[in-house]
């Protein structure tokens, strides 16, 4: 069963003494070797290399201390209790090298390698103890096997534990299906909407131009003084169904907004709404057609939204790019309490706007004012002329 790279990383150098060639100029001492590691400054750990000089002095006086403690054991003789000094000296120095192995690994399986050193450093402190406790019962086993199963549950949560990087493609991708969906949706609904436009209006008109010419047709030799009025009536049906397709063509994609850009088009929108709307702002350019199209109809339902559920005498709606990003911001001096749940409105404006990675923001306290902020981000092309 394979090992994975921060365990191996961690317990590697801990396992083999003699891996790394040693410069013949640098001092060297057995501690110290184990401990010694590359200066971190350059990568933003200055005090990494204080670290290494602090630890080198400690290695030196535990040395020292330990030497003295053997020398007086040679001495005296009796039971040999300098191995509870030596064991006290190696303690924290060997916390430190499993540290400073653990800081090694790479950003992101740090903690990882650190855990597996520091387990690894207490297990072989554990059996020191044991060994110098006079190896009777073999009682170390169990904080091993405790150190060993956190270090495996560890283990187990880091490697199916997605990264940063997976988790992040993961929301996006539930974004876009999301959007997807909601694009779709608005899709159907607007192939609806313009079916049942052309149903009721200019289907129903042609009908009638159709009956009309037909009547005359019938009457032409009968009674020809009845065809005046019938062509009559089949013009004025023929130019009412003009109007219709108009108005539908304009439901799909308004002629202003493509003569004068978003901000003429929604100034031109805001002539026809019953309640007095101020327009502000401006765009330094012109957004893609796609994005100007949504953000002229979503601009349009909330100012629809303003004149059915509002109660308001006045309305606003700001126009601004800033960051990259397209923002439209439309507020009224209503009653409040328009909420994105309790309809149907509002939520088609959110799906409209997600379509582009646009989000909706609604604030609508009891009493007013109801601002709705909708971003869009977007490239402008070349400025007005």
């Amino acid at each position: 069963m394979g090992v994975s790279p921060p365990l191996e990383r961690g317990l590697t150098p801990l396992l083999s003494q003699g891996g790394r060639r040693k410069s013949p100029a640098a001092p060297w001492s057995f501690i110290v070797g184990y401990v010694s590691a590359q200066t971190r400054t350059a990568r933003g750990w200055p005090w990494y290399a204080r670290w290494h000089t602090v630890l080198r002095f400690e290695a030196s006086l535990s040395a020292a201390i330990g030497l003295a403690a053997g020398l007086g054991w040679a001495a005296g003789g009796g039971y040999f209790w300098p191995g509870w000094v030596w064991l006290g000296l190696a303690i924290p120095l060997g916390l430190q090298a499993a540290v400073r192995w653990g800081l090694r690994a790479p950003k992101g399986q740090r903690f990882l390698a650190m855990h597996a050193s520091l387990s690894f450093a207490l297990g072989v402190m554990l059996l020191l103890i044991w060994l110098l406790g006079g190896a009777r019962y073999f009682w170390p086993v169990w904080p091993i096997a405790s150190l060993a199963i956190v270090l495996g549950v560890h283990h187990w949560f880091v490697r199916n534990r997605p990264n940063a990087r997976e988790q992040a493609l993961a929301d996006r991708v539930g974004v876009l299906t999301r959007t997807r969906r909601g694009a779709l949706d608005v899709q159907a609904a607007e192939l609806q909407r313009i079916e049942r436009d052309l149903h009721d209006g200019a289907q129903a008109r042609l009908v009638s131009v159709a009956m009309s010419l037909g009547l005359a047709e019938s009457l032409l030799e009968t009674k020809p003084d009845l065809i005046p009025g019938l062509l009559t009536e089949a013009r004025s049906t023929a130019v009412a169904a003009l109007d219709d397709l108009r108005t539908v063509m304009q439901g799909i994609q308004p002629p202003v907004l493509a003569d004068r850009g978003l901000e003429g088009a929604i100034r031109a929108l805001a002539l026809d709404i019953a309640v007095q709307v101020t327009v502000t702002g401006g765009l330094p350019g012109r957004a893609p057609l796609p994005v100007e199209s949504a953000a002229y109809f979503t601009a349009a339902e909330c100012l629809a939204n303003v004149m059915k559920h509002s109660n308001a005498t006045s309305a606003w709606v700001n126009l601004r790019y800033e960051a990259g990003a397209l923002s439209v911001v439309v507020g009224d001096n209503g009653v409040g309490g328009a909420d994105v749940d309790g309809g149907t409105g509002l939520r088609g404006v959110a799906r409209r706007l997600e379509s582009f990675d646009g989000t909706m923001t609604v604030s609508s306290p009891a009493g007013g004012p109801t601002t709705v902020t909708m971003e869009v981000p977007c490239e402008l092309s070349s400025p007005k002329t």
